[in-house]
């Protein structure tokens, strides 16, 4: 069916510039930058646990060309006007992640934003949130968000990190167990395979599962293969691809080898 020529195409974010307020080393690849500024008073926030921002980076010389790169946001903070962004850092690796490692107070940053999608629910039986480093931010603000209004939340945690030294503690309600997966050989079933053979919850479970795209895929066929789950009791998505720059994982969205669900 031809779409009307009265639909609207979705209105551009709009742009907004921040400045860091400060930074902290969070565990040895993750690196926390505060934003805020005069900027702070046109970010309209959302809801959701897993809002999203576009930061707006220059590529090196000689080619200076202008590129954007999805991050979540930790925490938004209306008190002190500032909002936390957790980057992975890999040494030079990348553009945000060295930006972020070197970062001072004062200097100054772009975003689009924020977007979002997922809200943990207070009705459900339990939850199960499952990632790797990537999604450590928008799993620690679901169970922050589950601990403010279900202290009585039960649920697990599957987190897949490379190094011990990434772990770091995370404010879960009380039932809430949180499982470290250390995976230097990043096997794209390391996340899949504990999920199968982890004790399911009783009830309606509501799942939050986000990281890397091969490995979300072998997590969605746990999900709806062996736990037979509803897509509506399922938030699933890949935040990167493996080998591929954030330009190319953003084109392949349109692909079949983007495509998760």
């Amino acid at each position: 069916m031809a779409l009307s020529s009265r639909t609207s195409p979705r209105p551009p974010r709009p742009t907004i510039e921040l400045e860091v307020v400060a930074t902290a080393q969070l565990s040895t690849s993750l690196v926390r930058v505060t934003l805020g500024g005069d900027g702070f008073a046109q970010f309209e926030d959302r809801p959701e646990t897993d809002k999203y921002v576009k930061l707006k980076f220059t590529t090196p010389a000689p080619e200076s060309l202008p590129v954007t790169r999805t991050y979540t946001v930790r925490r938004v903070d209306h008190d002190t006007r500032t909002l936390d962004v957790d980057f992975v850092v890999h040494g030079d690796e990348g553009l945000a992640g060295p930006w972020a490692a070197r970062a001072q107070p004062g200097e100054r940053i772009s975003l689009m934003g924020p977007g979002g999608g997922f809200s943990p629910d207070p009705d459900a039986d339990a939850h199960v949130l499952a990632g790797d480093l990537s999604a450590v931010p928008a799993i620690a603000a679901a169970l922050e968000r589950l601990d403010k209004m279900r202290p009585d939340a039960r649920g697990h945690v599957v987190i897949e990190v490379e190094d011990e030294r990434a772990i770091l503690p995370l404010p879960a309600p009380n039932d809430v167990r949180v499982e470290w997966i250390v995976d230097p050989a990043h096997s794209t079933d390391a996340l899949a395979a504990v999920l199968s053979q982890l004790d399911w919850p009783q009830g309606a479970v509501q799942v939050f599962a986000h990281g890397e795209r091969e490995s979300m895929k072998a997590v969605r066929r746990v999900l709806f293969d062996e736990r037979g789950l509803d897509r509506a009791q399922v938030s699933l998505s890949g935040y990167w691809a493996r080998g591929r720059t954030e330009d190319r994982f953003q084109a392949e969205k349109r692909e079949p080898i983007g495509q998760i669900l």
